[in-house]
C-alpha cells in the first residue's frame, strides 16, 4: 500500500495501472470475440464464451491488484460466503457512484459468474471500454423520455426486446444479470425531484427486473441483493483512485426467486404489474432501513 505518498500521486499511479491493465486485456478480449462474430453458431459460442469470461475475470483481478496496492480502504463485507460461480444470479444493488461497479466486481469476481450490466447506449462510444462491453455482450439500452416515445411510438418496447435477446444468450452459460433498480446514480437533486418515499434511495424501476425474471426465472438460483454504503459520503471515481475512501460497507443477501411472478405478463397484466411493484417496494423498504442502520450504528 502506498500510504506514504500524497493522495494526488496515488491517484495518478492508480489511474496509470488501471489503464495498463485495460490496454493489456481488451485487445485479447476483442481478438477472441472476433471468432464468435465470424462464426455465429451456437457450438462456437459455447466454446468461446467461457474463454471470454476467463479473460474478463483476469482483467478484474488486475483491477483488484492495483486497488490493493494503492487504496487505504477498510472493507466491511458480509454475505459473500457460499456463492456459486457455476450458477445463475439476478443481482440488484443501490447505485451511488461509478465506484459501485469496481466494488461489485472486486467482491464478487469468481464467487459468481461475471456480472453483465445493462448500459446506456451512449457508453458504447467510451474509448476502449465501449469495445470491451460490446465484446462481452453487455446490453446497450436506448432510454427515451415519454415525450420522445409519443413522437416516435415505433421505439416503444425496443429496450424490452434488447433485454429479452440478451437474456436468451445468457441462458446458455452461467451468468449474473446485474440491474441497478434505480436506473441512475443517486443524488440529492434527483431524490428531491422524484419526491422519493425512501430516505437513501431513488424510486426503483421494475420493468427491466421483471423482463429478466420472465426470461430467465427458471435459471436463476437466487436474487442477490447487494447494499453498498460509504460512511464518509458518496465518492466520485477520482476520490477512489486517490485512496480517499477510508471505509466501504457491503451487505449481500441471497433471496429466493419469486417464482409466483416468473410467468406473469408484466407489460400487459395490471395484477402482475402490481405484484411485481409490491415485491420490489418491500425489497427497497428493507434496503432503505438497512442503509439507515449501517450509517447510524
Amino acid at each position: 500500500m502506498l500510504n506514504f505518498l500524497p493522495s494526488l500521486l496515488v491517484g495518478l499511479i492508480a489511474s496509470i495501472l488501471m489503464a495498463i491493465n485495460a490496454l493489456f486485456w481488451v485487445p485479447i478480449l476483442l481478438l477472441v470475440s472476433l471468432v464468435k462474430l465470424v462464426i455465429p453458431v451456437k457450438t462456437v459460442r459455447l466454446l468461446i464464451d467461457p474463454v471470454l469470461l476467463r479473460i474478463a475475470e483476469n482483467w478484474i483481478s488486475g483491477n483488484s491488484a492495483w486497488m490493493a496496492l494503492t487504496q487505504r480502504t477498510e472493507w466491511d463485507v458480509q454475505g459473500i460466503e457460499g456463492l456459486d460461480p457455476r450458477s445463475w444470479y439476478l443481482v440488484n444493488c443501490n447505485h451511488q457512484s461509478w465506484v459501485d461497479i469496481l466494488v461489485l466486481q472486486h467482491l464478487l469476481n469468481r464467487r459468481i459468474p461475471l456480472l453483465k450490466f445493462f448500459l446506456k447506449q451512449q457508453l458504447i462510444w467510451v474509448p476502449v471500454m465501449g469495445l470491451a462491453w460490446w465484446a462481452l455482450e453487455f446490453p446497450f439500452m436506448r432510454r427515451h423520455s415519454e415525450e420522445y416515445l409519443k413522437k416516435h411510438p415505433e421505439m416503444r418496447g425496443k429496450d424490452q426486446e434488447t433485454t429479452r435477446q440478451a437474456c436468451e444468450k445468457y441462458a446458455l452459460i452461467p451468468t449474473s444479470v446485474m440491474n441497478f433498480l434505480e436506473g441512475t446514480r443517486f443524488t440529492s437533486a434527483k431524490h428531491q425531484r422524484q419526491n422519493s418515499p425512501y430516505k437513501h434511495l431513488l424510486k426503483p424501476k421494475v420493468g427491466g427486473f421483471a423482463l429478466a425474471l420472465n426470461a430467465m426465472g427458471d435459471k436463476f438460483q437466487s436474487v442477490l441483493d447487494v447494499t453498498i454504503v460509504y460512511p464518509d459520503g458518496r465518492p466520485d471515481f477520482w476520490d477512489f483512485t486517490c485512496g480517499k475512501i477510508r471505509r466501504i460497507v457491503v451487505r449481500v443477501r441471497a433471496l429466493p426467486v419469486p417464482h409466483h411472478l416468473v410467468n406473469g405478463d408484466y407489460a400487459n397484466d395490471p395484477a402482475t404489474r402490481e405484484a411485481y411493484q409490491k415485491w420490489v417496494q418491500q425489497l427497497w423498504k428493507d434496503k432503505d432501513a438497512q442503509i439507515e442502520a449501517l450509517l447510524t450504528r
